[in-house]
């Protein structure tokens, strides 16, 4: 890169909001909260990511699915492996 390049890391709003907010899930417990804390948590956080960030409206629906998503437990595939075994 030519030292007039611009300096660009790679990550757009959207990715970086992403980012934030997988920390904040992290953070603030939500992974063991109820479903509707859940919901009240994810609307105050997506209108607190719609001030910080630009993103529009897809964008911000985008989040809170990936969020949603991201809180949902985990389904094992495949044949449970157990201590005995």
């Amino acid at each position: 890169m030519g030292k007039n390049s611009p300096k660009h890391d790679g990550s757009t709003a959207l990715e970086k909001a992403r980012d934030e907010l997988y920390s904040h899930i992290l953070r603030c417990g939500v992974l063991q909260a109820t479903p509707e804390h859940q919901k009240e948590w994810f609307d105050d956080t997506i209108e607190y990511m719609s001030e910080r960030y630009p993103l529009t409206e897809s964008h911000l629906e985008a989040l809170r699915a990936l969020g949603e998503r991201y809180c949902q437990p985990v389904i094992g595939h495949g044949p449970a492996v157990t201590a005995g075994s």
